[in-house]
């Protein structure tokens, strides 16, 4: 017969079990997640887009022609091919704060999920310690027995817990989730601030025509003024006629402080979203004729527009994070096991620390089965359930608005070049009809209300033109930003420093 220890045969067991456990390492509870299927639709508009839209003289009235499919630039706004705007953008996501404080987030992000995975491996811990401690034999029925004496120890420490149920690797996916949101965050702040960018340098650009043609008007009709002050003292005119020119002279220069403002309001705005006071001096000036039309536009899928909005791929990520929460919640209604185990030494005195026979060590392990916390669990795993609800709902909402911002940038960019041939035509309407009647007047062919009338007309064409004429800039931006801004394309990122 052979003799079996019984503390080998519980070792054995305990190995065995602790051996089932880690098999069972590989199970994950909560749901597994898939990213939400694309919208089934083909099209972003009830009605087709045309092959083109409209032209009009100059420009800025040059046909846009749709492509879809077509993929996008990373760097979108070169095809304005405006070197100052490129030139002022790359400075921005270099020196931007907004831009430095998603990166400095998505760095976080990524330490965080870096300090979670060390939770996935066993901690160990050295340790060192010396006390003064007294003893009572009280304990062992021997109270006379007291000794004081100091007492060293130097040991290694280990402990590793079990992930069985996959709570901690849950914990992970979320973090990871978290990573992703900044990600994709940073791609946001990116884009944002191109686009916002492109439209303030083209806002400027439309302010500065609309001051030049307003100052123009008024110089012309401050000549108009002194011709009427001659007639009316030769007695050719009377003087309501000098008076109605005079207000409509003060009414034209009326019109350029509110204009001068938001000149001013846009230039201070290019400059903070560079990074730079709106003092400095070496802000570009922008004007129409700096910018090209793109021609061609690309147009992204339906089906690919979920896949590239920054702003979907973190409310994804959102969700995500949320499916991820609720494997954390159902994790903890399960039996948690925790390896211990510990090696060193004991000694009376620092010098026998580190001999033969001052030796300890102990090897544990415990396991843990929640059975009463007053609901507090299923608490959490409904509270997170909830928030996945949440998080679907937002995620869905953001698809939607998403989709109406191409479907606005689509229409406004067909509507815009309707609109700009339509108002070019007026435009040229109105200076014939100013020149037909300023030539009538002078021959006493209509009276001056007449051509008071011709000036109005014209003053109010030539400012709608020139915001007419920035429209298809602006709305070309707002396209290329709802469509996310191609910065997928973007292998080195180029146009903006490298994301981790």
């Amino acid at each position: 017969m052979i003799d079996v220890n019984p503390r080998f045969v519980w070792r054995r067991r305990l190995c065995a079990a602790l051996c089932g456990c880690a098999a069972l390492a590989g199970c994950k509870v909560g749901p597994d997640y898939r990213s939400p299927a694309a919208p089934p639709t083909d099209t972003y508009t009830t009605t087709p887009l045309p092959e083109q839209t409209a032209s009009a003289p100059g420009a800025a009235g040059l046909p846009q022609r749709f492509a879809p499919g077509q993929d996008i630039p990373a760097a979108w706004w070169a095809l304005f091919h405006c070197e100052p705007l490129d030139t002022l953008i790359r400075d921005a996501f270099a020196n931007s704060p907004n831009v430095a404080a998603a990166q400095a987030a998505l760095r976080q992000a990524h330490e965080n999920f870096s300090a979670q995975a060390g939770t996935l491996l066993p901690s160990v811990d050295a340790q060192l310690g010396a006390t003064r401690e007294k003893f009572n034999g009280i304990t062992f029925g021997q109270p006379g027995l007291t000794e004081e004496f100091n007492l060293y120890n130097a040991s290694v420490n280990v402990s590793y817990k079990l992930d069985v149920f996959g709570g901690t690797r849950r914990e992970l996916e979320a973090l990871h989730a978290q990573v992703d949101y900044q990600r994709y965050q940073l791609q946001a702040a990116y884009l944002a601030m191109s686009a916002n960018i492109v439209t303030a340098a083209v806002k400027e650009a439309s302010l500065r025509a609309q001051i030049e043609a307003t100052e123009r008007i008024a110089a012309e009709e401050d000549e108009q003024l002194g011709v009427l002050g001659k007639q009316f003292e030769l007695g050719g005119v009377g003087r309501t006629a000098v008076l109605a020119q005079q207000t409509l002279l003060a009414q034209t220069r009326a019109t350029l402080p509110p204009l001068l403002q938001q000149l001013d309001q846009a230039r201070h705005l290019l400059a903070v979203l560079a990074g730079k006071l709106p003092s400095d001096a070496a802000l570009p000036e922008f004007r129409l004729d700096m910018f090209s039309l793109p021609q061609t536009l690309p147009v992204s899928l339906p089906s690919a527009l979920v896949r590239q909005r920054p702003d979907i791929l973190a409310a994804d990520a959102v969700l995500h994070q949320a499916s991820a929460q609720i494997g954390v919640a159902t994790a903890a209604m399960y039996p948690q096991i925790t390896l211990s185990a510990s090696y060193g030494a004991e000694a009376l005195t620092p010098a026998q620390v580190f001999k033969a026979g001052s030796t300890i060590w102990s090897l544990g392990a415990s396991l843990l089965q929640p059975l009463f916390h007053g609901g507090q669990l299923t608490a959490q795993k409904r509270a997170a359930e909830a928030a996945y609800e949440q998080a679907d709902a937002q995620y869905r909402e953001t698809v939607l608005l998403a989709f109406q911002n191409v479907a606005d940038s689509l229409r406004a960019l067909d509507h815009d070049a309707t609109g700009l041939k339509a108002q070019t035509d007026a435009w040229h309407a109105a200076s014939d009809s100013l020149e037909l009647t300023r030539g009538q007047y002078r021959i006493g062919g209509v009276s001056y209300l007449s051509l008071l009338d011709a000036q109005r007309q014209y003053q109010q064409t030539v400012v709608s033109l020139a915001q007419a004429q920035a429209s298809r800039y602006a709305d070309t931006a707002a396209l290329f930003q709802a469509l996310g801004g191609g910065w997928w394309n973007a292998s080195a990122a180029p146009a903006a420093p490298a994301t981790q």
